[in-house]
């Protein structure tokens, strides 16, 4: 390492990611035995849901040196992402006409910002000590991100399940694989104690136990990751949240002390994310979507998983004659599962008119 000890490199590193704006830096090593059995019994339990590729890639999860031959340490990192120019998230949840959005992505996407930085980080190493064996990640392979940042000191294990320090939660995680024979840093303990706020705060009750969540149940999961129909018996509970959830988070006491977003493309909002109704965005074209989503992460869901969000987040939304005519306006819509959606959506704003007379018949929802 061009004469530079592994204990002056590891420092080093750490400066050169603060400089680079990331919150915190650490190092870990790869032994992942005990995360692999709550890894695994979580898979057993199906709680996984659709996410096929969990079990797929679970032993590369697992084995980081499988992942990444030659892999000895990951350093890892974090990055704020709280966008200080965002309305305040809680005053869009009680407002049921108004769509809320994952304040993670109200601005760009992060896997092009965060890989950027962790390259310029490796660069950075390279200069110093000259070529050396690394791979960049930030939430697209099969890393067990939060278990490495917590060994690695960057925070601990909250009960939701997240990544937790003294400053919250509210950061992206990124690594790099590298042969570098790095010391780790020590991990910290937790400091959750008997407070159990993110638990009693999710809608859905996705968190069934102190650090166990059923993603089946989670919000981020059934508006993200589920590719198919939302269960009808979860619908009412995603209130007008289309796209992910922060409950879990807003709740958490810890988060009184969060950071906000240094990043400019974090720290600004696009296409009014914030504070848009739901009837505005559900009158998108395609063609506005691809669009207003270039270089946001909410592009990878697709305009017929956005709509069907929206369309659930209409149908728990007060009775109003705009709201069923927006509804209207996609009941024939080419997507079976759009149409299914909405149909379910007008029923519920039809059963909540105050005009509805007793003896119509309820609106039959269409099965695709």
């Amino acid at each position: 390492m061009s004469g530079m000890s592994p204990e002056a490199l590891a420092q080093s590193i750490i400066g050169w990611g603060r400089e680079l704006g990331f919150a915190s830096i650490g190092i870990a090593d790869t032994d992942l035995s005990a995360e692999t059995v709550r890894l695994d019994a979580w898979l057993a339990a199906g709680r996984h849901g659709a996410m096929d590729y969990m079990a797929r890639h679970a032993r590369l999860r697992a084995e980081p040196g499988s992942l990444v031959p030659g892999t000895l340490r990951v350093i890892t990192a974090t990055l704020d992402y709280w966008p200080r120019e965002s309305r305040d998230a809680a005053e869009v949840l009680a407002d049921p006409d108004r769509a809320y959005v994952s304040r993670y992505a109200v601005g760009r996407d992060y896997h092009k910002v965060l890989r950027s930085r962790l390259q310029a980080l490796a660069d950075r190493i390279e200069e110093a000590i000259g070529p050396f064996g690394f791979r960049v990640f930030t939430d697209s392979a099969p890393v067990m991100e939060v278990a490495l940042a917590a060994k690695a000191g960057n925070g601990w294990r909250g009960k939701h399940t997240l990544l937790l320090t003294r400053q919250g939660s509210l950061f992206f995680l990124g690594e790099i694989y590298t042969d570098l024979p790095l010391p780790p840093t020590p991990a910290t303990t937790a400091h959750c104690g008997s407070c159990s706020a993110c638990m009693a705060a999710c809608p859905t009750g996705a968190i069934v136990a102190p650090y166990e969540l059923d993603a089946r149940r989670c919000i981020s999961y059934l508006t993200i990751e589920l590719r198919g129909t939302i269960p009808e018996e979860l619908r009412p509970a995603l209130g007008n949240r289309i796209y992910g959830c922060d409950d879990c988070q807003l709740a958490c006491p810890w988060n009184r002390f969060a950071r906000e977003a240094a990043h400019p493309d974090f720290a600004s909002v696009r296409n009014r994310l914030d504070d848009s109704t739901l009837v505005e965005l559900f009158a998108w074209t395609r063609e506005e979507f691809e669009e207003r989503m270039a270089g946001s992460a909410i592009r990878r869901i697709g305009y017929e998983q956005w709509l069907r969000n929206i369309a659930v987040a209409l149908g728990n939304a007060p009775h109003a004659e705009a709201t069923l005519a927006a509804l209207r306006t996609r009941e024939h819509d080419p997507s079976p599962l759009v149409r299914e959606h909405v149909h379910w959506a007008i029923g519920r704003q039809r059963a909540a008119s105050p005009a509805r007379p007793a003896h119509v018949t309820p609106y039959v929802v269409e099965r695709s």
